[in-house]
């Protein structure tokens, strides 16, 4: 009997099924769902805190998103009395956001890792955590490759998916540090994106792209502990091409297992142990880079090789020290009779450090020298100026001092008179662009007199090598003070002409000097000047009509002598006639009767 109710049950669902496939096919194209996961994905990190690399934000956007879909696809793990899970299957994929509920778990839990994997440089015990993380988020991958093999979803979906759950379940191979079976879950994910960017225009072709190129460091990183030898040098490359810090972050990863086979360092015949991790991975880089230099195509590329190994000296450098610094507290102070391993080992540091940075310089020289010929000619607007060269030889000389000065080689007779003359010789360019930049001042004497220094300098290493074979590679240096004195020599004939001149503007100067003059004759009756308009036709003897002159005006004059002159008085004239004019007026009143007073 129970035989035939399973028969029964079996014959029911495969009725179903197939009215589910009759039912699917009447719906028609309308019913396939078309997700670009990869493009969902790279949207909401870079608006939602992986442009900066904030991993909690994006993981608590995700819990968030996850919120929301669950509520408006009313689809929610339970209810009030408690939770239920509830997990997305082929039944219940009506709608094509419920293919975003696993995505977007998934995501979750990678940033969680990812946030761990921060915080796990500190605190090693979260690795464990991390990789617990990526197990989850393995899980939802894989889970949501199952759901878009439905038929409901179209070729790219399906293959997006498939991408997307090879490349996590590469991530979590290459955390466990299982390099076989990381490098082919990547090599298939990156295959996939390869093929999806094929098929796509040339917009949706860029983001594919990126994506198989960001995987490349991890293939050849697990190509290199597989075996393959060649990888460390491919990921030097990828470095100088792109500069993430992932790559650095793998190089890293790469020289800390060779480190292990460096356990002492020989410098000027005498060998000394390396015990810390920072200085073997430091030398390791030291010495692969003639490797580096050597592949690179311009000058970018050298100093930025320099810059990255200079970075790791100047930690290897402090870290020794701290070293130092603890054992000197611990250790009673007796005065050794030959300097210690560890501090003749932070010599050679030392050593290396200045070297590094003088050959460093040595490289902007030559990018500053091409930069100033192109401006002195007038084929570059870019301005270059000599005190460029002055800050740089400036900086060579004060390295190469203090390389005079480091501890356990100062008896060293043949290392102490390289470096004189190497000084020597960074001191003779110094000078001459210290006189370039003065005589651009128009300083004439001062650059004179730092002409005369620089030949000065050229003379005192003149028939002297360097015969240290820690300095032979500055003897290319040395072989360009021939130019230099020939370039001093017209430098310095410019500059006393000039002085002799005592003009400031040469240039100006000469410019208001004329031989012809076109002056008339009358108006240069005492110069001598060539005018070979005397004997022609019309000479210029005089101006006609001449030119208009400014004349005095006619002069107003002003009586000032009256205020002083005295005028004889007329005081009695005055009486007289008054006396006269009473006469007759008296007359007329008694005549008359009038005027008489009462």
């Amino acid at each position: 009997m129970i035989e035939t109710k399973s028969s029964d049950s079996e014959t029911v669902i495969s009725t179903q099924q197939q009215a589910g496939t009759k039912n699917d096919s009447t719906k028609g194209p309308e019913s396939i769902y078309t997700v670009p996961l990869l493009k969902l994905i790279k949207e909401a990190q870079q608006q939602h805190g992986l442009r900066h690399g904030d991993y909690q934000r994006y993981r608590t956007y995700c819990s968030s998103r996850l919120h929301r879909l669950r509520k408006v696809l009313q689809f929610p793990q339970g209810d009030r009395k408690g939770f239920k899970k509830r997990e997305v299957t082929l039944d219940n994929l009506k709608d094509e956001k419920f293919i975003y509920l696993p995505l977007i778990q998934a995501e979750r839990a990678w940033a969680y890792a990812m946030q761990l994997k921060q915080e796990s440089n500190t605190e090693p015990r979260k690795k464990f955590h991390l990789v617990a993380r990526l197990r989850k988020a393995v899980s939802h991958t894989i889970h949501l490759e199952y759901i878009c093999q439905s038929p409901l979803c179209d070729a790219r979906t399906k293959l997006e998916a498939q991408a997307y759950s090879a490349w996590m379940q590469g991530t979590l191979f290459f955390e466990l540090q299982e390099w076989k079976q990381a490098s082919e879950k990547l090599v298939l994910s990156q295959t996939i994106y390869e093929k999806l960017a094929s098929a796509l225009n040339e917009d949706e072709q860029i983001l594919y792209k990126q994506r198989v190129e960001e995987l490349n460091p991890n293939l050849r990183y697990c190509a290199y502990n597989i075996g393959d030898s060649s990888a460390q040098q491919d990921l030097l490359n990828m470095r100088s091409k792109g500069g993430k810090s992932e790559l650095d972050a793998l190089i890293a990863q790469t020289r800390e297992k060779q480190a292990a086979s460096l356990l002492e360092v020989t410098w000027r015949g005498r060998t000394v142990p390396v015990r810390l991790e920072k200085i073997r991975v430091f030398l390791l880089a030291y010495q692969g880079l003639d490797a580096s230099l050597g592949k690179a195509n311009d000058f970018d590329a050298k100093l930025s090789a320099y810059e990255t190994l200079l970075l790791d000296c100047k930690e290897a450098i402090q870290s020794l020290k701290e070293d130092l610094a603890a054992v000197a507290k611990t250790k009673v102070d007796v005065q050794p009779s030959q300097l210690g391993s560890q501090q003749y080992l932070l010599s050679y540091l030392t050593f290396l450090r200045a070297t590094l940075t003088i050959d460093r310089n040595l490289v902007m020289v030559e990018v500053f020298q091409k930069n100033f010929a192109a401006y002195q000619s007038g084929e570059s607007k870019k301005v270059a100026k000599p005190q460029e060269g002055v800050k740089l030889y400036e900086a060579m000389v004060q390295l190469s001092g203090e390389l005079q000065q480091l501890q356990g080689i100062e008896n060293d007779k043949k290392f102490q008179s390289d470096l004189e003359l190497l000084v020597k010789i960074f001191k003779a360019f110094r000078c001459y662009y210290m006189a370039l930049t003065c005589q651009g001042n128009r300083q004439w004497a001062e650059a004179l007199a730092l002409y005369q220094r620089s030949e000065t300098y050229i003379n005192q290493t003149e028939g002297k090598k360097l015969g240290d074979s820690e300095f032979t590679k500055y003897s290319r240096v040395g072989q360009d003070l021939s130019r230099l004195r020939s370039l001093g020599n017209s430098g310095k004939c410019a500059a006393h002409a000039q002085n002799i001149l005592g003009v400031e503007d040469i240039n100006a100067a000469m410019s208001g000097l004329s031989v012809r003059s076109k002056k008339s004759l009358c108006l240069r009756l005492d110069e001598f000047v060539e005018d070979a308009s005397l004997t022609s036709a019309t000479p210029n003897v005089i101006k006609l009509p001449p030119t208009m002159a400014p004349v005095p005006c006619k002069p107003l004059f002003f009586d000032l002598a009256l205020n002083h002159i005295s005028f004889p008085s007329l005081a009695e004239s005055m009486e007289n006639k008054k006396s006269t004019a009473a006469g007759i007026t008296g007359f007329v009143k008694g005549l008359w009767g009038w005027g008489g007073k009462k």
